[in-house]
């Protein structure tokens, strides 16, 4: 065992440690405060943060001089342990979300704005819908919104390009993951052409506007690109052609864009530089290893929700506890 994965092992005992003292503050006899219920859960996710050497939200934002034809597929920049250290990572993480979850959920049902968007983009086989999975495995489905966005229909082709986007939005409280999202309509003209180019190239400058008054109505944006290599790639696509429960999975559209992959990292370089902005970042993660690229994002999004620094709303203000307990108790 190295010392990376004995502080990793460490840092997720402690964690752990955490959540169970949360747990027993959070039983029906404790006096627990609402405030000191809070703060247990602060520590423990400041606790499981220590793991990284490096956050990923300084480690893999894309800053200048980033290139993506730079990404290295099978990296785990910023976390030092193995394929176990993580998985048990994203095991304790997703608990610690799913309580965030129901703190965001809470203050949207009583009026906050706050809510979060997860953007997620990738080439094809990187892992954008098995990520989703593992992320939210303890997660409540009521305050999760997740959609997958392909070609446009002949509905949307009439419509402006945000105005799908715009009808899958988080609600207050809830958490929503685009599965690609509104810069397929950037990147697939950029590629194929299908757009003369005074019309796809200010989309840039609207997407930027319609982000930023997102981050400024609370509203968190996650932006991730899963940066698969293409020999990870290829061994995805030849396990989907050995394997007849995953032939389902397979398009020649896939072939066409993979005899592209220059032209596409190309088109996305020019996103990451157009549209990565401080309210509203792109985050850059190697995807060869899939349990380390869960890990990230889990980070991420536990992290913007802390960040949030949310309370647990009170009672309404027409309730009066004297006379719940005395109507309960009669």
């Amino acid at each position: 065992m190295t010392d990376a994965t004995r502080r990793i092992d460490k840092a997720l005992d402690k964690a752990e440690q955490a959540l169970e003292r949360l747990d027993a503050i959070h039983g029906a006899d404790s006096a627990a405060s609402a405030d000191e219920r809070l703060g247990q859960a602060a520590e423990s996710s400041e606790l499981l943060s220590s793991v990284w050497a490096t956050p990923p939200s300084e480690r893999l934002k894309f800053g200048d001089g980033w290139r993506l034809a730079d990404a290295i597929g099978g990296a785990t920049p910023g976390f030092h342990g193995d394929k176990a250290d993580g998985e048990r990572f994203i095991r304790i993480s997703a608990d610690q979300i799913a309580r965030y979850q129901r703190l965001l959920y809470a203050n949207g049902l009583k009026g906050a704005r706050n809510r979060v968007l997860i953007i997620l983009q990738g080439m094809d086989a990187s892992g954008k819908g098995s990520l989703v999975k593992h992320v939210f495995r303890q997660g409540n489905p009521m305050g999760i919104h997740y959609h997958g966005f392909g070609a446009p229909s002949e509905e949307e082709r009439a419509h402006d390009f945000l105005w799908r986007v715009e009808r899958e939005l988080p609600r207050p409280g809830w958490i929503a993951v685009f599965d690609r999202s509104h810069y397929e309509d950037v990147v697939m003209p950029h590629v194929w052409g299908t757009l003369p180019e005074e019309e796809w190239r200010p989309r840039y400058g609207r997407i930027v506007d319609f982000e930023r008054d997102l981050a400024q109505d609370g509203c968190a944006i996650i932006k991730i690109f899963l940066a698969v290599s293409p020999e990870e790639q290829l061994r995805h696509f030849l396990g989907r052609l050995d394997d007849p429960t995953k032939h389902w999975k397979f398009a020649m559209s896939d072939l066409d864009a993979r005899d592209r992959w220059d032209d596409y990292m190309a088109a996305w370089q020019e996103v990451f530089e157009c549209t990565s902005t401080d309210f509203a970042p792109w985050h850059v993660v190697p995807a060869d290893n899939r349990w380390y690229s869960r890990a990230v994002v889990s980070e991420l999004l536990r992290d913007a929700i802390v960040g949030m620094n949310l309370a647990w709303p009170g009672f309404d203000a027409d309730v009066d506890l004297g006379e719940v307990r005395r109507r309960l108790e009669a």
